[in-house]
């Protein structure tokens, strides 16, 4: 009998209308900082600031020195690395929200481990669209007796074109709450007991928080973007 491939990551596609809008009201927020919505987009002071006359960093690679490896702290949710660039922090985060282990992780713990990734910041974490990536008790156990279990990488991320033009247009409005919005494409590998498995490439938009002075942080999944 052919084992069905459950996607953490497709999850949130039949959320309600409130839990829709609350999501989507973040993401224009984010997206959409001329509209004067009260998160505006964020970066990292002047050395990550793009603008019309220095275009918005892609997927290069950090230095060695700005990245510190995550390792396990719950389950198999690796802690929130220590990373000052909004582009490297949310292709880290991006690869977190596509891999799980139900072998080694429960329900709660996979809810606890990526809790940690968010912003302190109330007033602009949106908890609902993170946590609705993870599926309900009753689909976790039937992955969990699947033993299915899901990598990722991150191939690519960078600025979509809404961030970049809102950006230009009021530079200085990234200073109110430093949130970068950010997508990342890349590829989940899905495997379970005797030998099934898949692959899915996948794409997301974040937002993510990188205040001077200090490490970045998860805001929420904004809406679909224009590139």
């Amino acid at each position: 009998m052919t084992k069905r491939i459950l996607s953490l990551s497709a999850y949130g596609v039949g959320w309600s209308a409130r839990r829709r809008a609350a999501v989507i009201a973040i993401g224009l927020a984010c997206l959409l900082a001329v509209t004067g919505a009260t998160a505006y987009f964020s970066g990292r002071g002047e050395q990550h600031r793009p603008t019309a006359s220095s275009p918005a960093p892609t997927s290069s690679s950090p230095p060695a020195d700005a990245v510190r490896e995550p390792t396990p702290t719950t389950g198999s949710v690796p802690r929130p690395p220590r990373i000052s660039d909004p582009v490297a922090f949310a292709k880290e985060a991006a690869a977190m929200l596509w891999s799980y282990d139900t072998r080694t992780t429960s329900r709660a713990q996979q809810l606890t481990g990526m809790e940690a990734w968010m912003t302190k910041e109330t007033q602009y974490s949106d908890w609902v669209s993170i946590s609705a990536q993870v599926p309900d008790p009753t689909l976790w156990s039937r992955m969990t007796d699947q033993q299915q279990y899901a990598t990722a990488t991150a191939a690519e991320a960078h600025y979509p074109a809404a961030f970049k033009q809102a950006l230009a247009e009021d530079p200085a409005a990234i200073t109110k709450a430093y949130i970068y919005a950010v997508t990342v494409t890349g590829k989940q590998r899905i495997a379970w007991a005797k030998g099934g498995g898949g692959a899915e490439d996948r794409s997301v938009t974040l937002a993510v928080q990188c205040r001077p002075s200090a490490d970045c942080s998860l805001v929420a999944i904004a809406p679909r973007v224009a590139p």
